[in-house]
């Protein structure tokens, strides 16, 4: 059976961008006669409060977007909140560990950044593998000055797969990527470790999320060898990007839920998400259940969509 989620981050009141991903979620499982579990990534707690999960959960049950396991309907796989699973990322990063694969990274967040630092085209960092070749004694002399991060020793490799709607893509994680943490220096875990434990543990066969997440795929899938565990298949989906262009925030208070619940419905809501999402060419109102019968990846662009001016007027 077909498993899909949603795994929402609450830093803030969800934005038309995060409707999108959660409604393409719930339609393309529900579509297969699937289930669907809420997971909520609140691993980094200072930004995430438990107030934004509340809301976020309120929001989701007025949109219309059920779910069969996760918060207020508990499961087999509780707990649904990151922020309670750490043990199981300890686990995890355990084994690696004992495969030989984890070294400390001493790199401070300037030096990541720095100008003469590797970059790929979409702006991300390559670590040039700064701390991998430390000796005992240096990595003693580092950890005097500040705590480490333990990062993961990439091979010169190539990680491919078909997305079920972007089609092929590979990485050679070497080249492309570099050793990545998979716990900050603080002691927060990464989403990279956090999201395949939980995807796997919890039994999804199929992630639905914005392509912006598509480079991260084949980190996860070598995680995924790693660890034994099987990969759902992916889904990526073009990114909800404002009037001018940019890419959707919480912090764009124009296309946040907080501004739009009051002024349109829900089936409004929806409705014109799926038009935008080139499954629904009325925009005529509609809740979930009744776009069932339109949906189909095919029809979803992978260009990104931007949204018109005057969404709802």
């Amino acid at each position: 059976m077909t498993v899909g989620r949603f795994a929402p981050s609450p830093s803030g009141r969800i934005h038309l961008g995060n409707i999108l991903c959660c409604l393409l979620a719930w339609l393309s499982a529900r579509q297969k006669g699937g289930r669907v579990v809420l997971r909520i990534e609140d691993l980094d707690t200072a930004r995430c409060p438990m107030r934004y999960a509340e809301q976020m959960i309120k929001d989701l049950l007025w949109l219309g977007l059920d779910w069969d396991e996760g918060p207020e309907i508990s499961g087999p796989d509780e707990p649904y909140f990151q922020s309670q699973r750490t043990s199981l990322y300890q686990t995890a990063l355990d084994r690696l560990e004992a495969q030989g694969l984890i070294y400390p990274c001493f790199c401070t967040r300037a030096e990541l950044h720095a100008a003469s630092a590797p970059h790929r085209e979409d702006g991300q960092t390559i670590y040039a593998g700064t701390c991998r070749s430390l000796t005992p004694a240096q990595r003693a002399e580092q950890a005097r000055l500040r705590s480490p991060a333990p990062r993961l020793q990439v091979p010169d490799a190539e990680f491919s797969f078909i997305d079920g709607h972007m089609g092929y893509y590979a990485e050679n994680l070497m080249r492309d990527c570099g050793d990545f943490l998979l716990r900050r220096s603080d002691g927060m875990f990464a989403y990279q470790l956090a999201v395949v434990i939980d995807d796997a543990a919890m039994g999804v066969t199929e992630v639905v999320r914005g392509a912006d997440l598509l480079s991260s795929t084949p980190r996860q899938l070598y995680l995924y060898q790693l660890l034994g565990l099987t990969p759902p298949e992916f889904y990526h989906f073009p990114l909800l990007l404002s009037s001018d262009g940019r890419r959707l925030s919480k912090r764009d208070a124009d296309a946040g839920l907080d501004s739009l619940q009051g002024r349109v419905t829900a089936e409004e809501l929806l409705g014109k998400l799926a038009q935008l999402a080139g499954f629904h060419p009325s925009g005529e109102p509609a809740p979930a259940a009744e776009l069932l019968e339109e949906f189909s990846w095919e029809r979803v662009p992978r260009e990104d969509i931007r949204l018109p001016e005057n969404l709802f007027t």
